[in-house]
């Protein structure tokens, strides 16, 4: 996927140079709507092979420009359910609601390809826990809240009227606790690479 998405971000970056220059845009709020694949690491250290599914979701973010160069982003979505699986057998499923903060450096000098590197803070709540019947006897649960940071790169590049294309690409570390009848079973870390496209508007 890594791979992908920075071929992706390459081929980005050619379509910029493609396009007829334009007109700089300097509106100070920027807001995106981006289809984005989340590609989970699934990262379990209970020895019970736990996974999720990868998956496409929907994300908004808005933008507030401090100058030219800084930028906070708030990146939103709506509830995403996810499949858990142990050792491939659906076990479960339980929603995910992941808010994020970053802050973000863009670079001005290079025309029509606008890259821009952030960092910032995710926080996500899991809600809807649900496990199957199978597993019933086991007492699972997840512990709520996962805290963690986000690293991000991604690039705007302006086609008229302040209407930008964008391509984003993000780590962000997601976690939760797998409790058996409240003991502690270990740590499961989704720490999702998500790829995103999408369009957006500068005001």
């Amino acid at each position: 996927m890594l791979k992908q998405s920075l071929i992706t971000l390459a081929a980005a970056a050619a379509l910029a140079a493609a396009l007829p220059a334009q007109a700089q845009d300097t509106g100070i709020w920027l807001v995106r709507a981006r289809a984005v694949h989340l590609d989970s690491a699934n990262k379990d250290d209970t020895g019970n092979g736990v996974t999720i599914n990868n998956k496409w979701l929907p994300e908004v973010d808005f933008s507030y420009f401090f100058t030219p160069n800084f930028a906070a982003e708030l990146i939103l979505t709506v509830p995403q359910k996810q499949t858990v699986y142990s050792n491939g057998v659906e076990i479960g499923s339980f929603k995910h609601l992941p808010p994020t903060l970053t802050a973000q450096y863009h670079f001005t000098s290079l025309g029509q390809f606008r890259p821009y590197l952030g960092a910032g803070v995710n926080y996500t709540r899991l809600s809807s826990v649900n496990f199957n019947s199978n597993v019933a006897a086991l007492g699972l649960s997840l512990k709520n809240d996962s805290w963690g940071l986000a690293l991000q790169a991604g690039v705007d590049m302006p086609i008229g009227g302040g209407w930008i294309l964008n391509a984003d690409l993000k780590k962000v570390q997601i976690g939760t606790t797998i409790y058996s009848h409240g003991a502690d079973l270990g740590k499961f870390k989704i720490d999702p690479l998500l790829f995103g496209l999408g369009v957006g508007k500068r005001f």
